[in-house]
């Protein structure tokens, strides 16, 4: 966020750059990283623990191609695409998804091992794929002290699995049997032998009996804490098959002593015999007790998952529910990207996300694209008059003061020492990239552009200038402290390539970004600052070009999280007070409070400009995501299979499991690139499923910037095979108009089959488009509404009317049809209370169920809404949480979203407290009912990866462990 409180600031006399300081530019780059070889200017540690980033360009190789462009729709059938026309067709039909499509280079059933020798190691720029190992220019340097290792592996069986190759000693090996041997009954039974087996919690539905392992204590150590083998694994789409000795085991174990076994005698039993050769039968019995032990561990393991999914089978029948929930599969730490304009757009309008990943260990890196120079005035209010300006000593002064508040959430120590060092980019200048030494896996890039200095006046020699074409190249405005030297400038495609080179280097899993269509205010000034949405554009860009140009083998796949920024001042709160004042915190380190010269630095440890008021305009007690907030994704057919749509790489990822057993396939991608997060699914009257979303489009001009409303449909109910996309265009003019800022759709079926679809367009009214009888589609009509925020939602209450309802900053507005088939009726008041964005709706109980987060607090709240009569709330309920943010799932019993700290937090039942999972995860959780009485739970994790688990409807019910579905996402 460029400062722009009051006048304009000034930092102190530019530092001496020669003069050392933690982690400033009299760092000599020949001396060794604690922990590691001595270091060289051209490389930059990053990524995992004791990783390093090959410098020799950020990103490399020429780009293919020239703009990232991609085909455009299908225009849907009808004369009414909308006002900016109708899209062409494809240049290709989605058609199956085959494996091939995949964009991991494994297909369904591969193995699930990463390349090299398998250890999941998160690359950032540091670690080469696969067959890479050219482009590196040095070894690379050990650890820091107390960071967390690339090399630690694990042995014997779970290193197999993981993809190590170290074998273990024989005696873990050993020691390994022994543990999963021991107390069988425990073993058998999933909890203590003195546990109560009749609390409802000691079996799977149908009656069997749950391995070690689905249980919390055994979560770690069960049978789901590794990858599951053989034909589990095959069922999970893991297809690492068990050694052939596990397999001779589990034969042996089905076989051996059968009469023994068989018979009930016992251990006691066989103690009591006696007589000659008692010794040498006692040798044999026990040998044949260590294989049975062994045989049926092992089958526990192969099973665990069957078991799983066959009580979930069984949901309809069952009597008995799953043990409480545990982690299947420790989900990958995943690599985190950001990309903002300024220095403190980070700290503002990403935490807290950016501060759980970072106290999760996870390998997070931020990208500055501006030097954030402003006026250059780096003081308070009062002072800024006499502050004489010196715009590179303000620069640097900003950077130390992230540089502490990234030290600080790493570390507790905000004079924690970073590396600073100078590094070409793909497109032709120079980075700063900073190493945070105690934390090599915290990285931060800076790009060192001009900012615009303005929030809403045209300044043709910013981001918005070069991305409007006002201007052939943008320079660099390089700090005073930094290690980069040369001058430099970037034209569009070159800052683009840029970008796409640090994604290259970097690779990561999850990239989070500013909102590029902030939309406008009624006197049509921008929204947001124009450096933050042009920055974002840019970012776009770059991740359009990284999934074209990057073959898909060699990198991971990768979800994209946008976040909204100035408009959060005008929202409810969406922060309880801790998780308000944490953010806080971190914002009083960057504001340099305290004036102590912590850093070293003469230009100032942090940007005074917003020392007077460093919450902003309310921003450290909200956070708000820009799309990718439903929580429709996931859905089930007739046959009790899920299917579940995500955007990754910029296209519509698939994830199906064919019946309530069957084998999970995906993520395969359907073709069509510039896909926006968040897709709404909805089930049609003859059972197929249609997928909807908008995507967005450059175009030859920068006047075709473009965001438009598409769809997908299967060819036939459970079909993998899916049509053409259609356009129904969007209701926005033309970009300039209100920034292409339509929300994502909102879709439902009525009780006529009747489909239509809802967006929020620019000026924060109600726009839809309903699909007639003739299959054509209706022009986009306005509903009315005034001040709306997020994405609207929509649902079928009892009587087959469709009620869609639309967040405002004080309230709720409701509309709905008089009867099934008839036109939506006006926006009408709820009189609900203010709520945080967003909502979440479902037809139940006659009407339809909204839920929502009370303001300042977290707490989850649910009101139903009737329409007999006009639109009548009742019964308005707070249901408690774990004090987070954002969308809420919901379906039967189960209730599950975002808690504090970022994991996913659950609700199984009324009067129950709320659980927490280990599971970190982007956009929005899904749920779904299968079968008569199973839920359904999904997320996607920072890895990119789809994680699933199951519940009984059942008011003593609890989550199944998570199972993570696919090899893991590690890239080569």
């Amino acid at each position: 966020m460029a400062p722009q409180y009051g006048q304009p600031q000034t930092g102190g006399p530019a530092r001496d750059p020669a003069q050392p300081h933690a982690g400033g530019p009299g760092w000599d780059p020949s001396r060794a990283q604690p922990g590691g070889p001595s270091w060289e200017p051209s490389r930059v540690p990053a990524g995992a623990a004791g990783s390093d980033v090959p410098s020799a360009a950020l990103g490399s190789g020429a780009r293919q191609g020239g703009s990232p462009l991609h085909a455009d729709w299908r225009p849907a059938p009808g004369g009414h695409p909308g006002p900016a026309g109708s899209a062409e067709a494809w240049s290709g039909r989605p058609g199956p998804a085959g494996p091939e499509a995949a964009g991991h280079g494994h297909p369904s059933g591969a193995t699930g091992r990463p390349g090299g020798d398998g250890a999941y190691a998160h690359p950032g720029p540091g670690i080469p794929a696969a067959g890479e190992a050219e482009s590196w220019d040095g070894p690379v340097p050990h650890a820091a002290p107390g960071a967390a290792t690339a090399d630690a592996r694990p042995t014997g069986r779970a290193a197999r699995r993981s993809g190590t190759d170290e074998p273990p000693a024989s005696g873990n090996r050993r020691a390994a049997r022994r543990s999963r041997t021991a107390d069988p009954a425990d073993a058998a039974t999933g909890h203590p032998a003195d546990a109560d087996p009749g609390d409802g919690r000691s079996g799977l539905p149908g009656g069997r009996r749950r391995s070690r392992g689905t249980g919390p204590a055994g979560a770690a150590a069960g049978a789901l804490a590794d990858q599951p083998a053989g034909r589990a694994a095959r069922r999970t789409g893991n297809a690492e098959p068990p050694a052939p000795g596990n397999r001779r085991t589990a034969r042996r174990s089905r076989t051996a002593d059968a009469a023994g076994s068989g018979s009930g005698s016992g251990r006691g039993s066989r103690r009591a015999g006696g007589g000659a050769g008692a010794s040498g039968a006692r040798g044999q019995r026990r040998g044949r007790r260590v294989v049975k032990g062994v045989g049926l561990c092992a089958a526990i393991v192969a099973c665990g998952v069957f078991v799983l999914r066959a009580g979930e089978a069984r949901g309809g029948i069952a009597d008995r529910t799953p043990a409480p929930a545990a982690a299947a599969d420790a989900p990958d730490p995943g690599r985190v990207l950001q990309i903002v304009a300024h220095p403190d757009d980070d700290l503002y309008f990403m935490n807290p996300d950016l501060r759980y990943s970072i106290a999760a260990g996870h390998p997070v890196t931020t990208v500055y694209l501006t030097a954030g120079e402003a006026d250059g005035i780096n003081a308070t209010e009062g002072k800024q008059a006499s502050t004489p300006p010196n715009k590179p000593a303000y620069a640097e002064a900003r950077q130390n003061g992230i540089r502490a508040a990234y030290a600080k959430m790493a570390t507790g120590d905000r004079s924690s020492a970073w590396k600073r060092t100078a590094v070409p980019t793909k497109g032709g200048g120079h980075a700063e990239v900073d190493v945070l030494v105690a934390k090599p896996e915290v990285n931060l890039v800076w790009l060192q552009l001009r900012e615009a200095g303005t929030v809403y006046d045209s300044t043709p020699d910013s981001l918005h200038g070069l991305w409007d074409g006002k201007i052939s190249a943008l320079g660099a405005q390089l700090s005073s402290g930094t290690p980069v030297k040369q001058r430099f400038s970037y034209s569009k495609e070159q800052l683009v390539q840029t970008v796409a080179g640090i994604l290259e280097q970097y690779k990561p899993t999850t990239v989070r970004a500013q909102d590029p269509t902030p939309g406008r205010f009624p006197d049509k000034r921008y929204a947001d600052h124009q450096d933050h949405f042009y920055g974002a554009r840019f970012a776009q860009a770059a991740l359009a070009a990284y999934a074209k140009d990057v073959a898909p083998a060699n990198r991971p796949h990768f979800a994209v999280q946008n976040y909204l920024g100035y408009s959060n001042g005008s929202l409810p709160s969406a922060l309880d007070p801790d998780e308000a004042k944490a953010k806080l915190d971190i914002l009083d380190t960057y504001a340099w409070l305290d004036r102590q010269n912590h850093c070293g630095s003469d230009a100032g440890c942090g940007d005074l400009k917003v020392a007077d008021h460093p919450a902003g305009n309310g921003w450290t007690s909200t956070v708000n995501y820009a799309r990718g907030t439903g929580t429709s994704w996931l859905t089930s057919d007739k046959e009790h299979g899920l299917w579940a749509f995500k955007v990754l790489d910029g296209q519509v990822a698939v994830w199906h499991r064919s019946g309530p057993i069957g084998a999970w396939s995906g993520p395969r991608l359907l073709p069509g690139t510039g896909m926006d997060p968040g897709i709404s699914t909805v089930t049609l009257p003859d059972g197929r499923i249609a997928a909807f979303g908008t995507r967005t489009s450059f175009g030859s001009r920068p006047t075709d910037y473009r965001r438009e409303v598409g769809y997908v449909v299967q060819k036939g109910p459970g079909s993998e095979e899916f049509g053409d996309w259609q356009s129904l265009g969007t209701p926005e003019g033309a970009d300039e108009n209100w920034t292409s800022d339509i929300s994502a759709p909102a879709v439902s079926v009525d009780g006529t089959g009747q489909l239509a679809a809802y967006v929020r367009d620019g000026a924060s009214t109600l726009r839809g488009r309903v699909q007639l009888a003739n299959g054509t589609w209706g022009p986009w009509s306005p509903y009315g509404g005034a001040d709306l925020h997020g994405t609207p939602v929509t649902a079928m209450d009892g009587a087959g009317r469709r009620m869609v309802f639309a967040a405002t900053a004080k309230s709720v507005l409701g509309w709905a049809q008089p009867k099934p088939g008839a036109p939506l009726g006006p926006a009408t008041p709820t009189g609900l209370p203010d709520t945080t964005l967003p909502l979440t709706a479902e037809g139940r109980e006659g009407g339809v169920r909204l839920w929502f987060r009370k303001p300042g607090s977290g707490n989850v709240r649910t009101a139903l809404v009737t329409g007999d009569g006009g639109l009548k709330v009742n019964h308005l309920t707070d249901l408690g949480g774990l004090q987070g943010f954002g969308s809420v799932a919901a379906s039967g019993h189960v209730l599950a979203g975002r808690s504090a700290g970022g994991q996913l937090g659950s609700d199984l039942g009324s009067g129950r407290p709320w659980e927490r999972s280990p599971l970190m995860f982007v956009g929005a959780p899904s749920s779904t009912t299968t079968g008569r009485n199973t839920v359904s739970l999904a997320v996607v994790g920072l890895d990119a990866r789809l994680y699933v688990t199951s519940s009984a409807d059942d008011a003593n019910a609890h989550l199944a462990p998570w199972l993570p579905v696919g090899p893991r996402n590690t890239g080569r």
